[in-house]
Formats: structure tokens, C-alpha cells, sequence
């Protein structure tokens, strides 16, 4: 039995918590990064299958307290709680979803603006509804999954032009909890939304349609 250990109770009870929600939006799984006493725990709200899905990727991170000596890169389905009140237990096995092969830059980022946490919360409550509205009785996973990705890939105004995707994550992951402004910055093709309680990070569309032609040969 292989074990996640934090730094603490609080800690183990925190990556516990976010693991879970992260398990009832998704099926593919948390991401742990741990090194220098930090984990850094991910999970894509959102992600596309194949070319066609429209679906935006919208991952979610939380950061906790980690034991100093923790290194480790993988992917895991769930987390459980373990004797150890500051150690979690990890699945025999790992995934290798292709979320996890899509890594947000580590620099470059710059200010975009706010969004007010309340917008945030209001706007995914508004998705929500939208998806149940449109979503036919006994309706196939392709069919749920079209839908879906057709509502929460829509830049939304309100969320200065982010896919309603952002607002979804943030408001099913938990990081809403307050009166605060998320502060949104931007870098490259990535937008991270920070909270208090954690991170949405969207990745832009890529380009589409033909590119320029290029000469090829001698002069």
C-alpha cells in the first residue's frame, strides 16, 4: 500500500476534499506534482476527446502542504484516508489521460483583469441550467458530451471573454467562497483564474484554417 504523505491532518484532509470533487465532475483523474514541500494537485474540469469535441480544456489546481521529502509526477483515479491521519492512500495503479500531457507555461504571465467571485458563481449556475435544459431524455454520452462542450466552450462576456467552462470548474471544484475578485492573467495561449482556494487554468483555441504559403527551394 503506497501512501501520499502531507505535511499535516489539514493538509491530507484538504488534497482528501479536492480529490473527491474532482472525481464527481470528471473521470480522468487528479494530477500530483510534488517537490519542496509543496504538491501541486490538478484536474481537468473540462477536456476535449478528439478533433471534432468542442469541448474547452479547463483545469483545475490546489495547492497544499506537502512532507518535504514527497516527490512524485503521476496521475491517480482517487485518493483515500488512510491510519495516518496526514498520509493518503494511492490507487495500486496510475492513468495516463491526454490532459496531462498539456502543461500551462511557468512564466510569462501577465495581468488581464478581475472578475468578481460572485460573476464567477452566477455564470455556472447559469451553465448548469443551460446543460439540464438542453440534454433530451435518456440521451447517449456523445449526445451529453456535445451539448456540454457547445455550452461551456461559449466565451462568456461576463468572464472577459474566458469559456463559461472557467466559471464551471471554479464553482464545482469549491474554490468559490467569498466576496473576493479572481484576479485573471494571461500568458501565450493559457488564462489562469486565481482564487483564494485555488487556480482555473483554460487553454485558448488553437488556430484553425490554412496557413500562409512559404516558398520552398533554391531562389
Amino acid at each position: 500500500m503506497t501512501q501520499l504523505v502531507l505535511a499535516d491532518t489539514p493538509s491530507a484532509q484538504d488534497a482528501l476534499t479536492f480529490a473527491k470533487r474532482a472525481a464527481r465532475i470528471g473521470d480522468e483523474g487528479v494530477r500530483l506534482q510534488a517537490a519542496n514541500g509543496v504538491l501541486a494537485m490538478t484536474t481537468a474540469a473540462l477536456a476535449p476527446r478528439g478533433l471534432l469535441d468542442r469541448t474547452p480544456t479547463v483545469l483545475g489546481m490546489r495547492i497544499v502542504a506537502a512532507d518535504p521529502e514527497l516527490e512524485c509526477d503521476l496521475v491517480v483515479a482517487d485518493l483515500e484516508a488512510s491510519d495516518d491521519a496526514s498520509a493518503l492512500t494511492l490507487p495500486e495503479t496510475a492513468l495516463a489521460p491526454a490532459w496531462a500531457g498539456v502543461a500551462p507555461p511557468r512564466g510569462g504571465w501577465q495581468q488581464v483583469g478581475t472578475i468578481p467571485a460572485a460573476t464567477l458563481a452566477s455564470r455556472a449556475e447559469w451553465g448548469i441550467a443551460a446543460v439540464a435544459e438542453r440534454v433530451p431524455t435518456d440521451a447517449g454520452e456523445d449526445v451529453v458530451r456535445a451539448i456540454r462542450g457547445d455550452v461551456w466552450g461559449t466565451p462568456d462576456e461576463q468572464l472577459l471573454g474566458l469559456p463559461l467552462g472557467v466559471a464551471f470548474a471554479a464553482f464545482s471544484l469549491g474554490f468559490i467562497g467569498g466576496e473576493e475578485e479572481a484576479r485573471v492573467t494571461g500568458s501565450g495561449r493559457w488564462t489562469r483564474v486565481t482564487l483564494q482556494r485555488g487556480h482555473i487554468l483554460s487553454r485558448g483555441p488553437a488556430a484553425t484554417g490554412m496557413t500562409a504559403v512559404r516558398s520552398t527551394g533554391a531562389a
